[in-house]
């Protein structure tokens, strides 16, 4: 499992020119679910995320996590995160978990963080055409792999 977490200052997800989640202060989330992948990778990824201390503190040092400055999350499914480019220019999704699999850990990984003390956990719609606006703060841009590949 892979993700793109990105601090924001805000960020909106529409599906078909209409509001489906919207957060202020936080981590964007886009979550790349492999064939391999299991209950395991989801809940380490979560607990990755809600800990992970980039936000900052009153020295304004990287120190604090989501969960420590009261922030929010939005999550993207985003499968092209598993797409293999090493051959050709055109990406291979073949390591991508097929939809039910990456559906339902999907759903794990934001069940996760909302157990880990995240008050909102905005979605956009699995499948669906999104369109995603964020204002990245920073920019702070961290990639995670539950398999620790970076």
């Amino acid at each position: 499992m892979r993700a793109v977490v990105q601090r924001v200052k805000d960020a909106q997800v529409t599906v078909d020119g209409k509001g489906v989640g919207n957060i202020r202060s936080g981590l964007v989330v886009l979550l790349g679910v492999a064939q391999e992948d299991t209950e395991k990778d989801a809940d380490y990824l979560a607990a990755k995320t809600a800990g992970l201390r980039i936000f900052p503190d009153d020295q304004s040092k990287m120190n604090r996590s989501v969960t420590d400055v009261g922030g929010e999350v939005m999550v993207i499914s985003q499968f092209t995160l598993c797409g293999d480019v090493r051959r050709g220019k055109r990406p291979s999704f073949a390591t991508a978990a097929p939809p039910d699999l990456a559906n339902t850990l999907y759903e794990r990984f934001v069940s996760r963080l909302r157990e880990a003390g995240i008050q909102h956990v905005a979605t956009g719609v699995f499948q669906a055409m999104m369109d995603v606006t964020l204002t990245n703060s920073g920019p702070v841009t961290i990639l995670l792999d539950s398999r620790k590949a970076f």
